[in-house]
């Protein structure tokens, strides 16, 4: 299995997703709005916001194992 990239994360910016960490955590249903670049090989970071909330929260993209798409169709129409 490959490890999440900045390519494959930038795929998912703009899109809400489950993350799922490299510690066995999972971080459910935000929006992915930024890709930050830093200085160096592995210093790349994945901002994400809550449904709802404007201040984005920084995670690194070496602790990321994969993204999990959401279908935000199936949550509107069983609510």
């Amino acid at each position: 299995m490959e490890s999440f990239s900045a390519n494959s994360a930038r795929s998912y910016v703009g899109k809400n997703v489950n993350l799922h960490l490299k510690d066995g955590a999972v971080i459910i249903n935000v929006q992915l709005t930024k890709l930050h670049k830093g200085a160096g090989k592995n210093n790349n970071l994945i901002e994400y916001s809550l449904q709802g909330n404007r201040k984005g929260v920084r995670v690194p993209l070496r602790n990321i194992a994969w993204a999990e798409m959401l279908n935000m169709n199936l949550m509107k129409n069983s609510a």
